[in-house]
């Protein structure tokens, strides 16, 4: 049986990390049989979730996870498409992970308001008297982290508005597919799926899902995933 460790439905998604969802589009693309564990996370080999136990077999970071779903168990997610349009999706995956990313981080935990409506829950469980200070440590290093990077130098205004041009650079490219490359979904789509999800978590107020919201296609293309993915996830109205 494989276990897929992540951190389990939080903010009004199935996972609150993009990485740890496009972990488990993965696996419900797979179509292989697993178990998500949501209580590992003190056991993750790189500090970080999502992480896979696969027949004894420990594989830290999503595209590892993807790799070896791919060379262990012979999954083609990108079954039929070109060199070029690998080569396609790798980019708009890394621009996402790499780039967009920050401005999630930026908007969920240095913004006031986003953090004490969301990622402040995630210290429910930490003695009362202490809460504060861990609070404050892990909002600092938060802050370190994207300064490190480099986008952490801009204005707030300017970061969003890179991440802006990432956003509305994956709607031109869907167009009016239904996936990325077409009517099947491939392996880039579990990541832009989860990342376009992630901008749009409902508990989180920024420009940058404002512009998402105006794309009906980036929508629609959340809505499909979690049709396709996610049923229970899906709006009731």
């Amino acid at each position: 049986m494989i276990t897929l460790h992540v951190f389990g439905p939080g903010l009004g998604l199935p996972d609150p990390s993009p990485f740890c969802l496009k972990a488990l589009t993965l696996m419900k693309m797979s179509g292989l049989p697993f178990t998500a564990d949501t209580k590992g996370f003190g056991k993750a080999p790189k500090g970080k979730q999502p992480y896979l136990v696969d027949d004894g077999k420990m594989i830290a970071d999503s595209t590892f996870i993807r790799w070896h779903l791919e060379q262990a168990h012979g999954i083609d997610f990108d079954r039929g498409l070109t060199l070029a349009q690998k080569a396609t999706g790798w980019a708009i995956e890394k621009m996402l992970e790499d780039h967009t990313y920050w401005g999630g981080v930026d908007a969920r935990w240095l913004v006031d308001d986003n953090f004490n409506r969301g990622s402040r829950r995630f210290f429910d469980a930490v003695p009362a008297l202490i809460r504060p200070l861990v609070i404050a440590m892990v909002r600092r290093r938060q802050r370190a982290r994207i300064k490190a990077h480099g986008i952490g130098l801009h204005t707030r205004p300017e970061l969003e508005s890179l991440c802006i041009h990432d956003l509305e650079a994956v709607s031109d490219f869907l167009g009016d597919k239904p996936f990325l490359f077409g009517d099947t979904p491939c392996g880039s789509d579990a990541t832009a799926f989860a990342f376009v999800s992630g901008i749009l978590c409902p508990m989180i107020t920024t420009p940058i899902r404002d512009a998402v919201e105006k794309r009906a296609n980036l929508m629609a293309y959340k809505k499909r995933g979690l049709k396709r993915w996610f049923p229970e996830f899906e709006p009731k109205a």
